[in-house]
């Protein structure tokens, strides 16, 4: 199996024979999911249902990883929070299948959530507030840890070591960078220590789905050690009013389950700051898939690194600003 493309042996017929395997009858009906790190298929069976089978990325994670991963949405369900956990079989959640891991979930229907209203927001923030209730019981040992050299300096140096970046632009990156990190490790000294637990990682609309009941919270595939305020920041958005009012309302449901510490508030600039330096790294390291140059075209052109500097310049002045204040 090539790093370069991880998932050309991965034919719809592997996916079939991985499912049947494992006592999971299918019909042949096979859709693939929008999913860019590993690969996502619904399919079908022959009672007439679905389920969503997830491939890993290999050599991304390790089986103590992913099994932390599933170990913990296990836990939330436990605890009747609506996260979407995979299924067992024979007491075992990671299977194997011609080099492949893979784990098998419910199909879970709904939308992305609006949040458009006060009662959504609260209700989002109730549901955060349960699951880092239960993130904070335990620790993870097997997960990453989110940190300023994980997403900041090593994915800064993946694109200083590659041949992305456009040569007219390589010292203002090389600077900007250093500068925002100089910056946010300044910003993490200065707010002290916090408590850090484990958290979704990637809690964003595209990573809910919202029914009549409610959020269900999909895909831990990111899970890490950190801060709370990583898995609320992601659900603002508008002018620093609107984030403002959108940000209480998500606290004032959160605090029905779990205190917040206030001092997180000043680490929303410098998380998303890290969050613009990680995603271009991220599209680096996988350029050879073949997926990515479909997804991301504009990833070659001097167009995008030229607006990329100028965000992460934007971000500088950011991180001086004054944090968002709740009502």
């Amino acid at each position: 199996m090539s790093n370069a493309t991880p998932y050309a042996e991965l034919t719809p017929d592997v996916v079939l024979e991985a499912l049947d395997r494992f006592g999971y009858v299918t019909d042949g009906r096979i859709l693939a999911l929008n999913s860019y790190e590993n690969r996502v298929y619904q399919l079908g069976l022959d009672d007439g249902g679905f389920v969503v089978a997830k491939f890993y990325r290999p050599a991304r994670w390790s089986d103590a990883a992913i099994r932390e991963e599933h170990a913990f949405a296990a836990e939330l369900v436990s605890h009747e929070i609506p996260v979407v956990a995979p299924l067992a079989v024979d007491g075992e959640t990671l299977h194997t299948h011609a080099g492949f891991r893979f784990a098998v979930f419910p199909r879970q229907g709904g939308r992305w959530p609006e949040l458009g209203n006060d009662d959504e927001r609260q209700w989002m923030g109730r549901f955060l507030g349960r699951i880092h209730a239960v993130g904070a019981s335990a620790s993870f040992s097997a997960r990453r840890r989110l940190s300023p050299d994980w997403l900041g300096h090593d994915a800064a140096a993946t694109i200083r070591d590659g041949v992305w970046l456009p040569e007219h632009l390589r010292d203002g990156y090389d600077r900007i960078t250093e500068l925002l990190l100089e910056r946010i490790e300044a910003i993490l000294a200065d707010v002290g220590p916090l408590t850090e637990l484990r958290i979704h990682g990637d809690c964003h609309p595209g990573n809910v789905l919202w029914t009549d009941d409610g959020p269900h919270f999909v895909d831990l595939d990111d899970c890490v050690t950190g801060p709370a305020v990583q898995d609320l920041w992601l659900f603002l958005s508008g002018d620093v009013g609107e984030r403002a009012g959108q940000l209480t309302e998500l606290l004032e449901g959160y605090a029905q389950f779990r205190e917040f510490d206030y001092r997180e508030l000043r680490l929303i600039e410098p998380l998303r700051t890290l969050r613009i330096i990680h995603h271009t790294a991220w599209i680096a390291r996988r350029w050879e898939d073949p997926a990515f140059p479909k997804a991301f075209p504009w990833f070659e052109t001097n167009k995008y690194w030229e607006e990329h500097v100028l965000a992460l310049k934007e971000q500088l002045a950011a991180l001086d600003e004054q944090p968002l204040a709740v009502f």
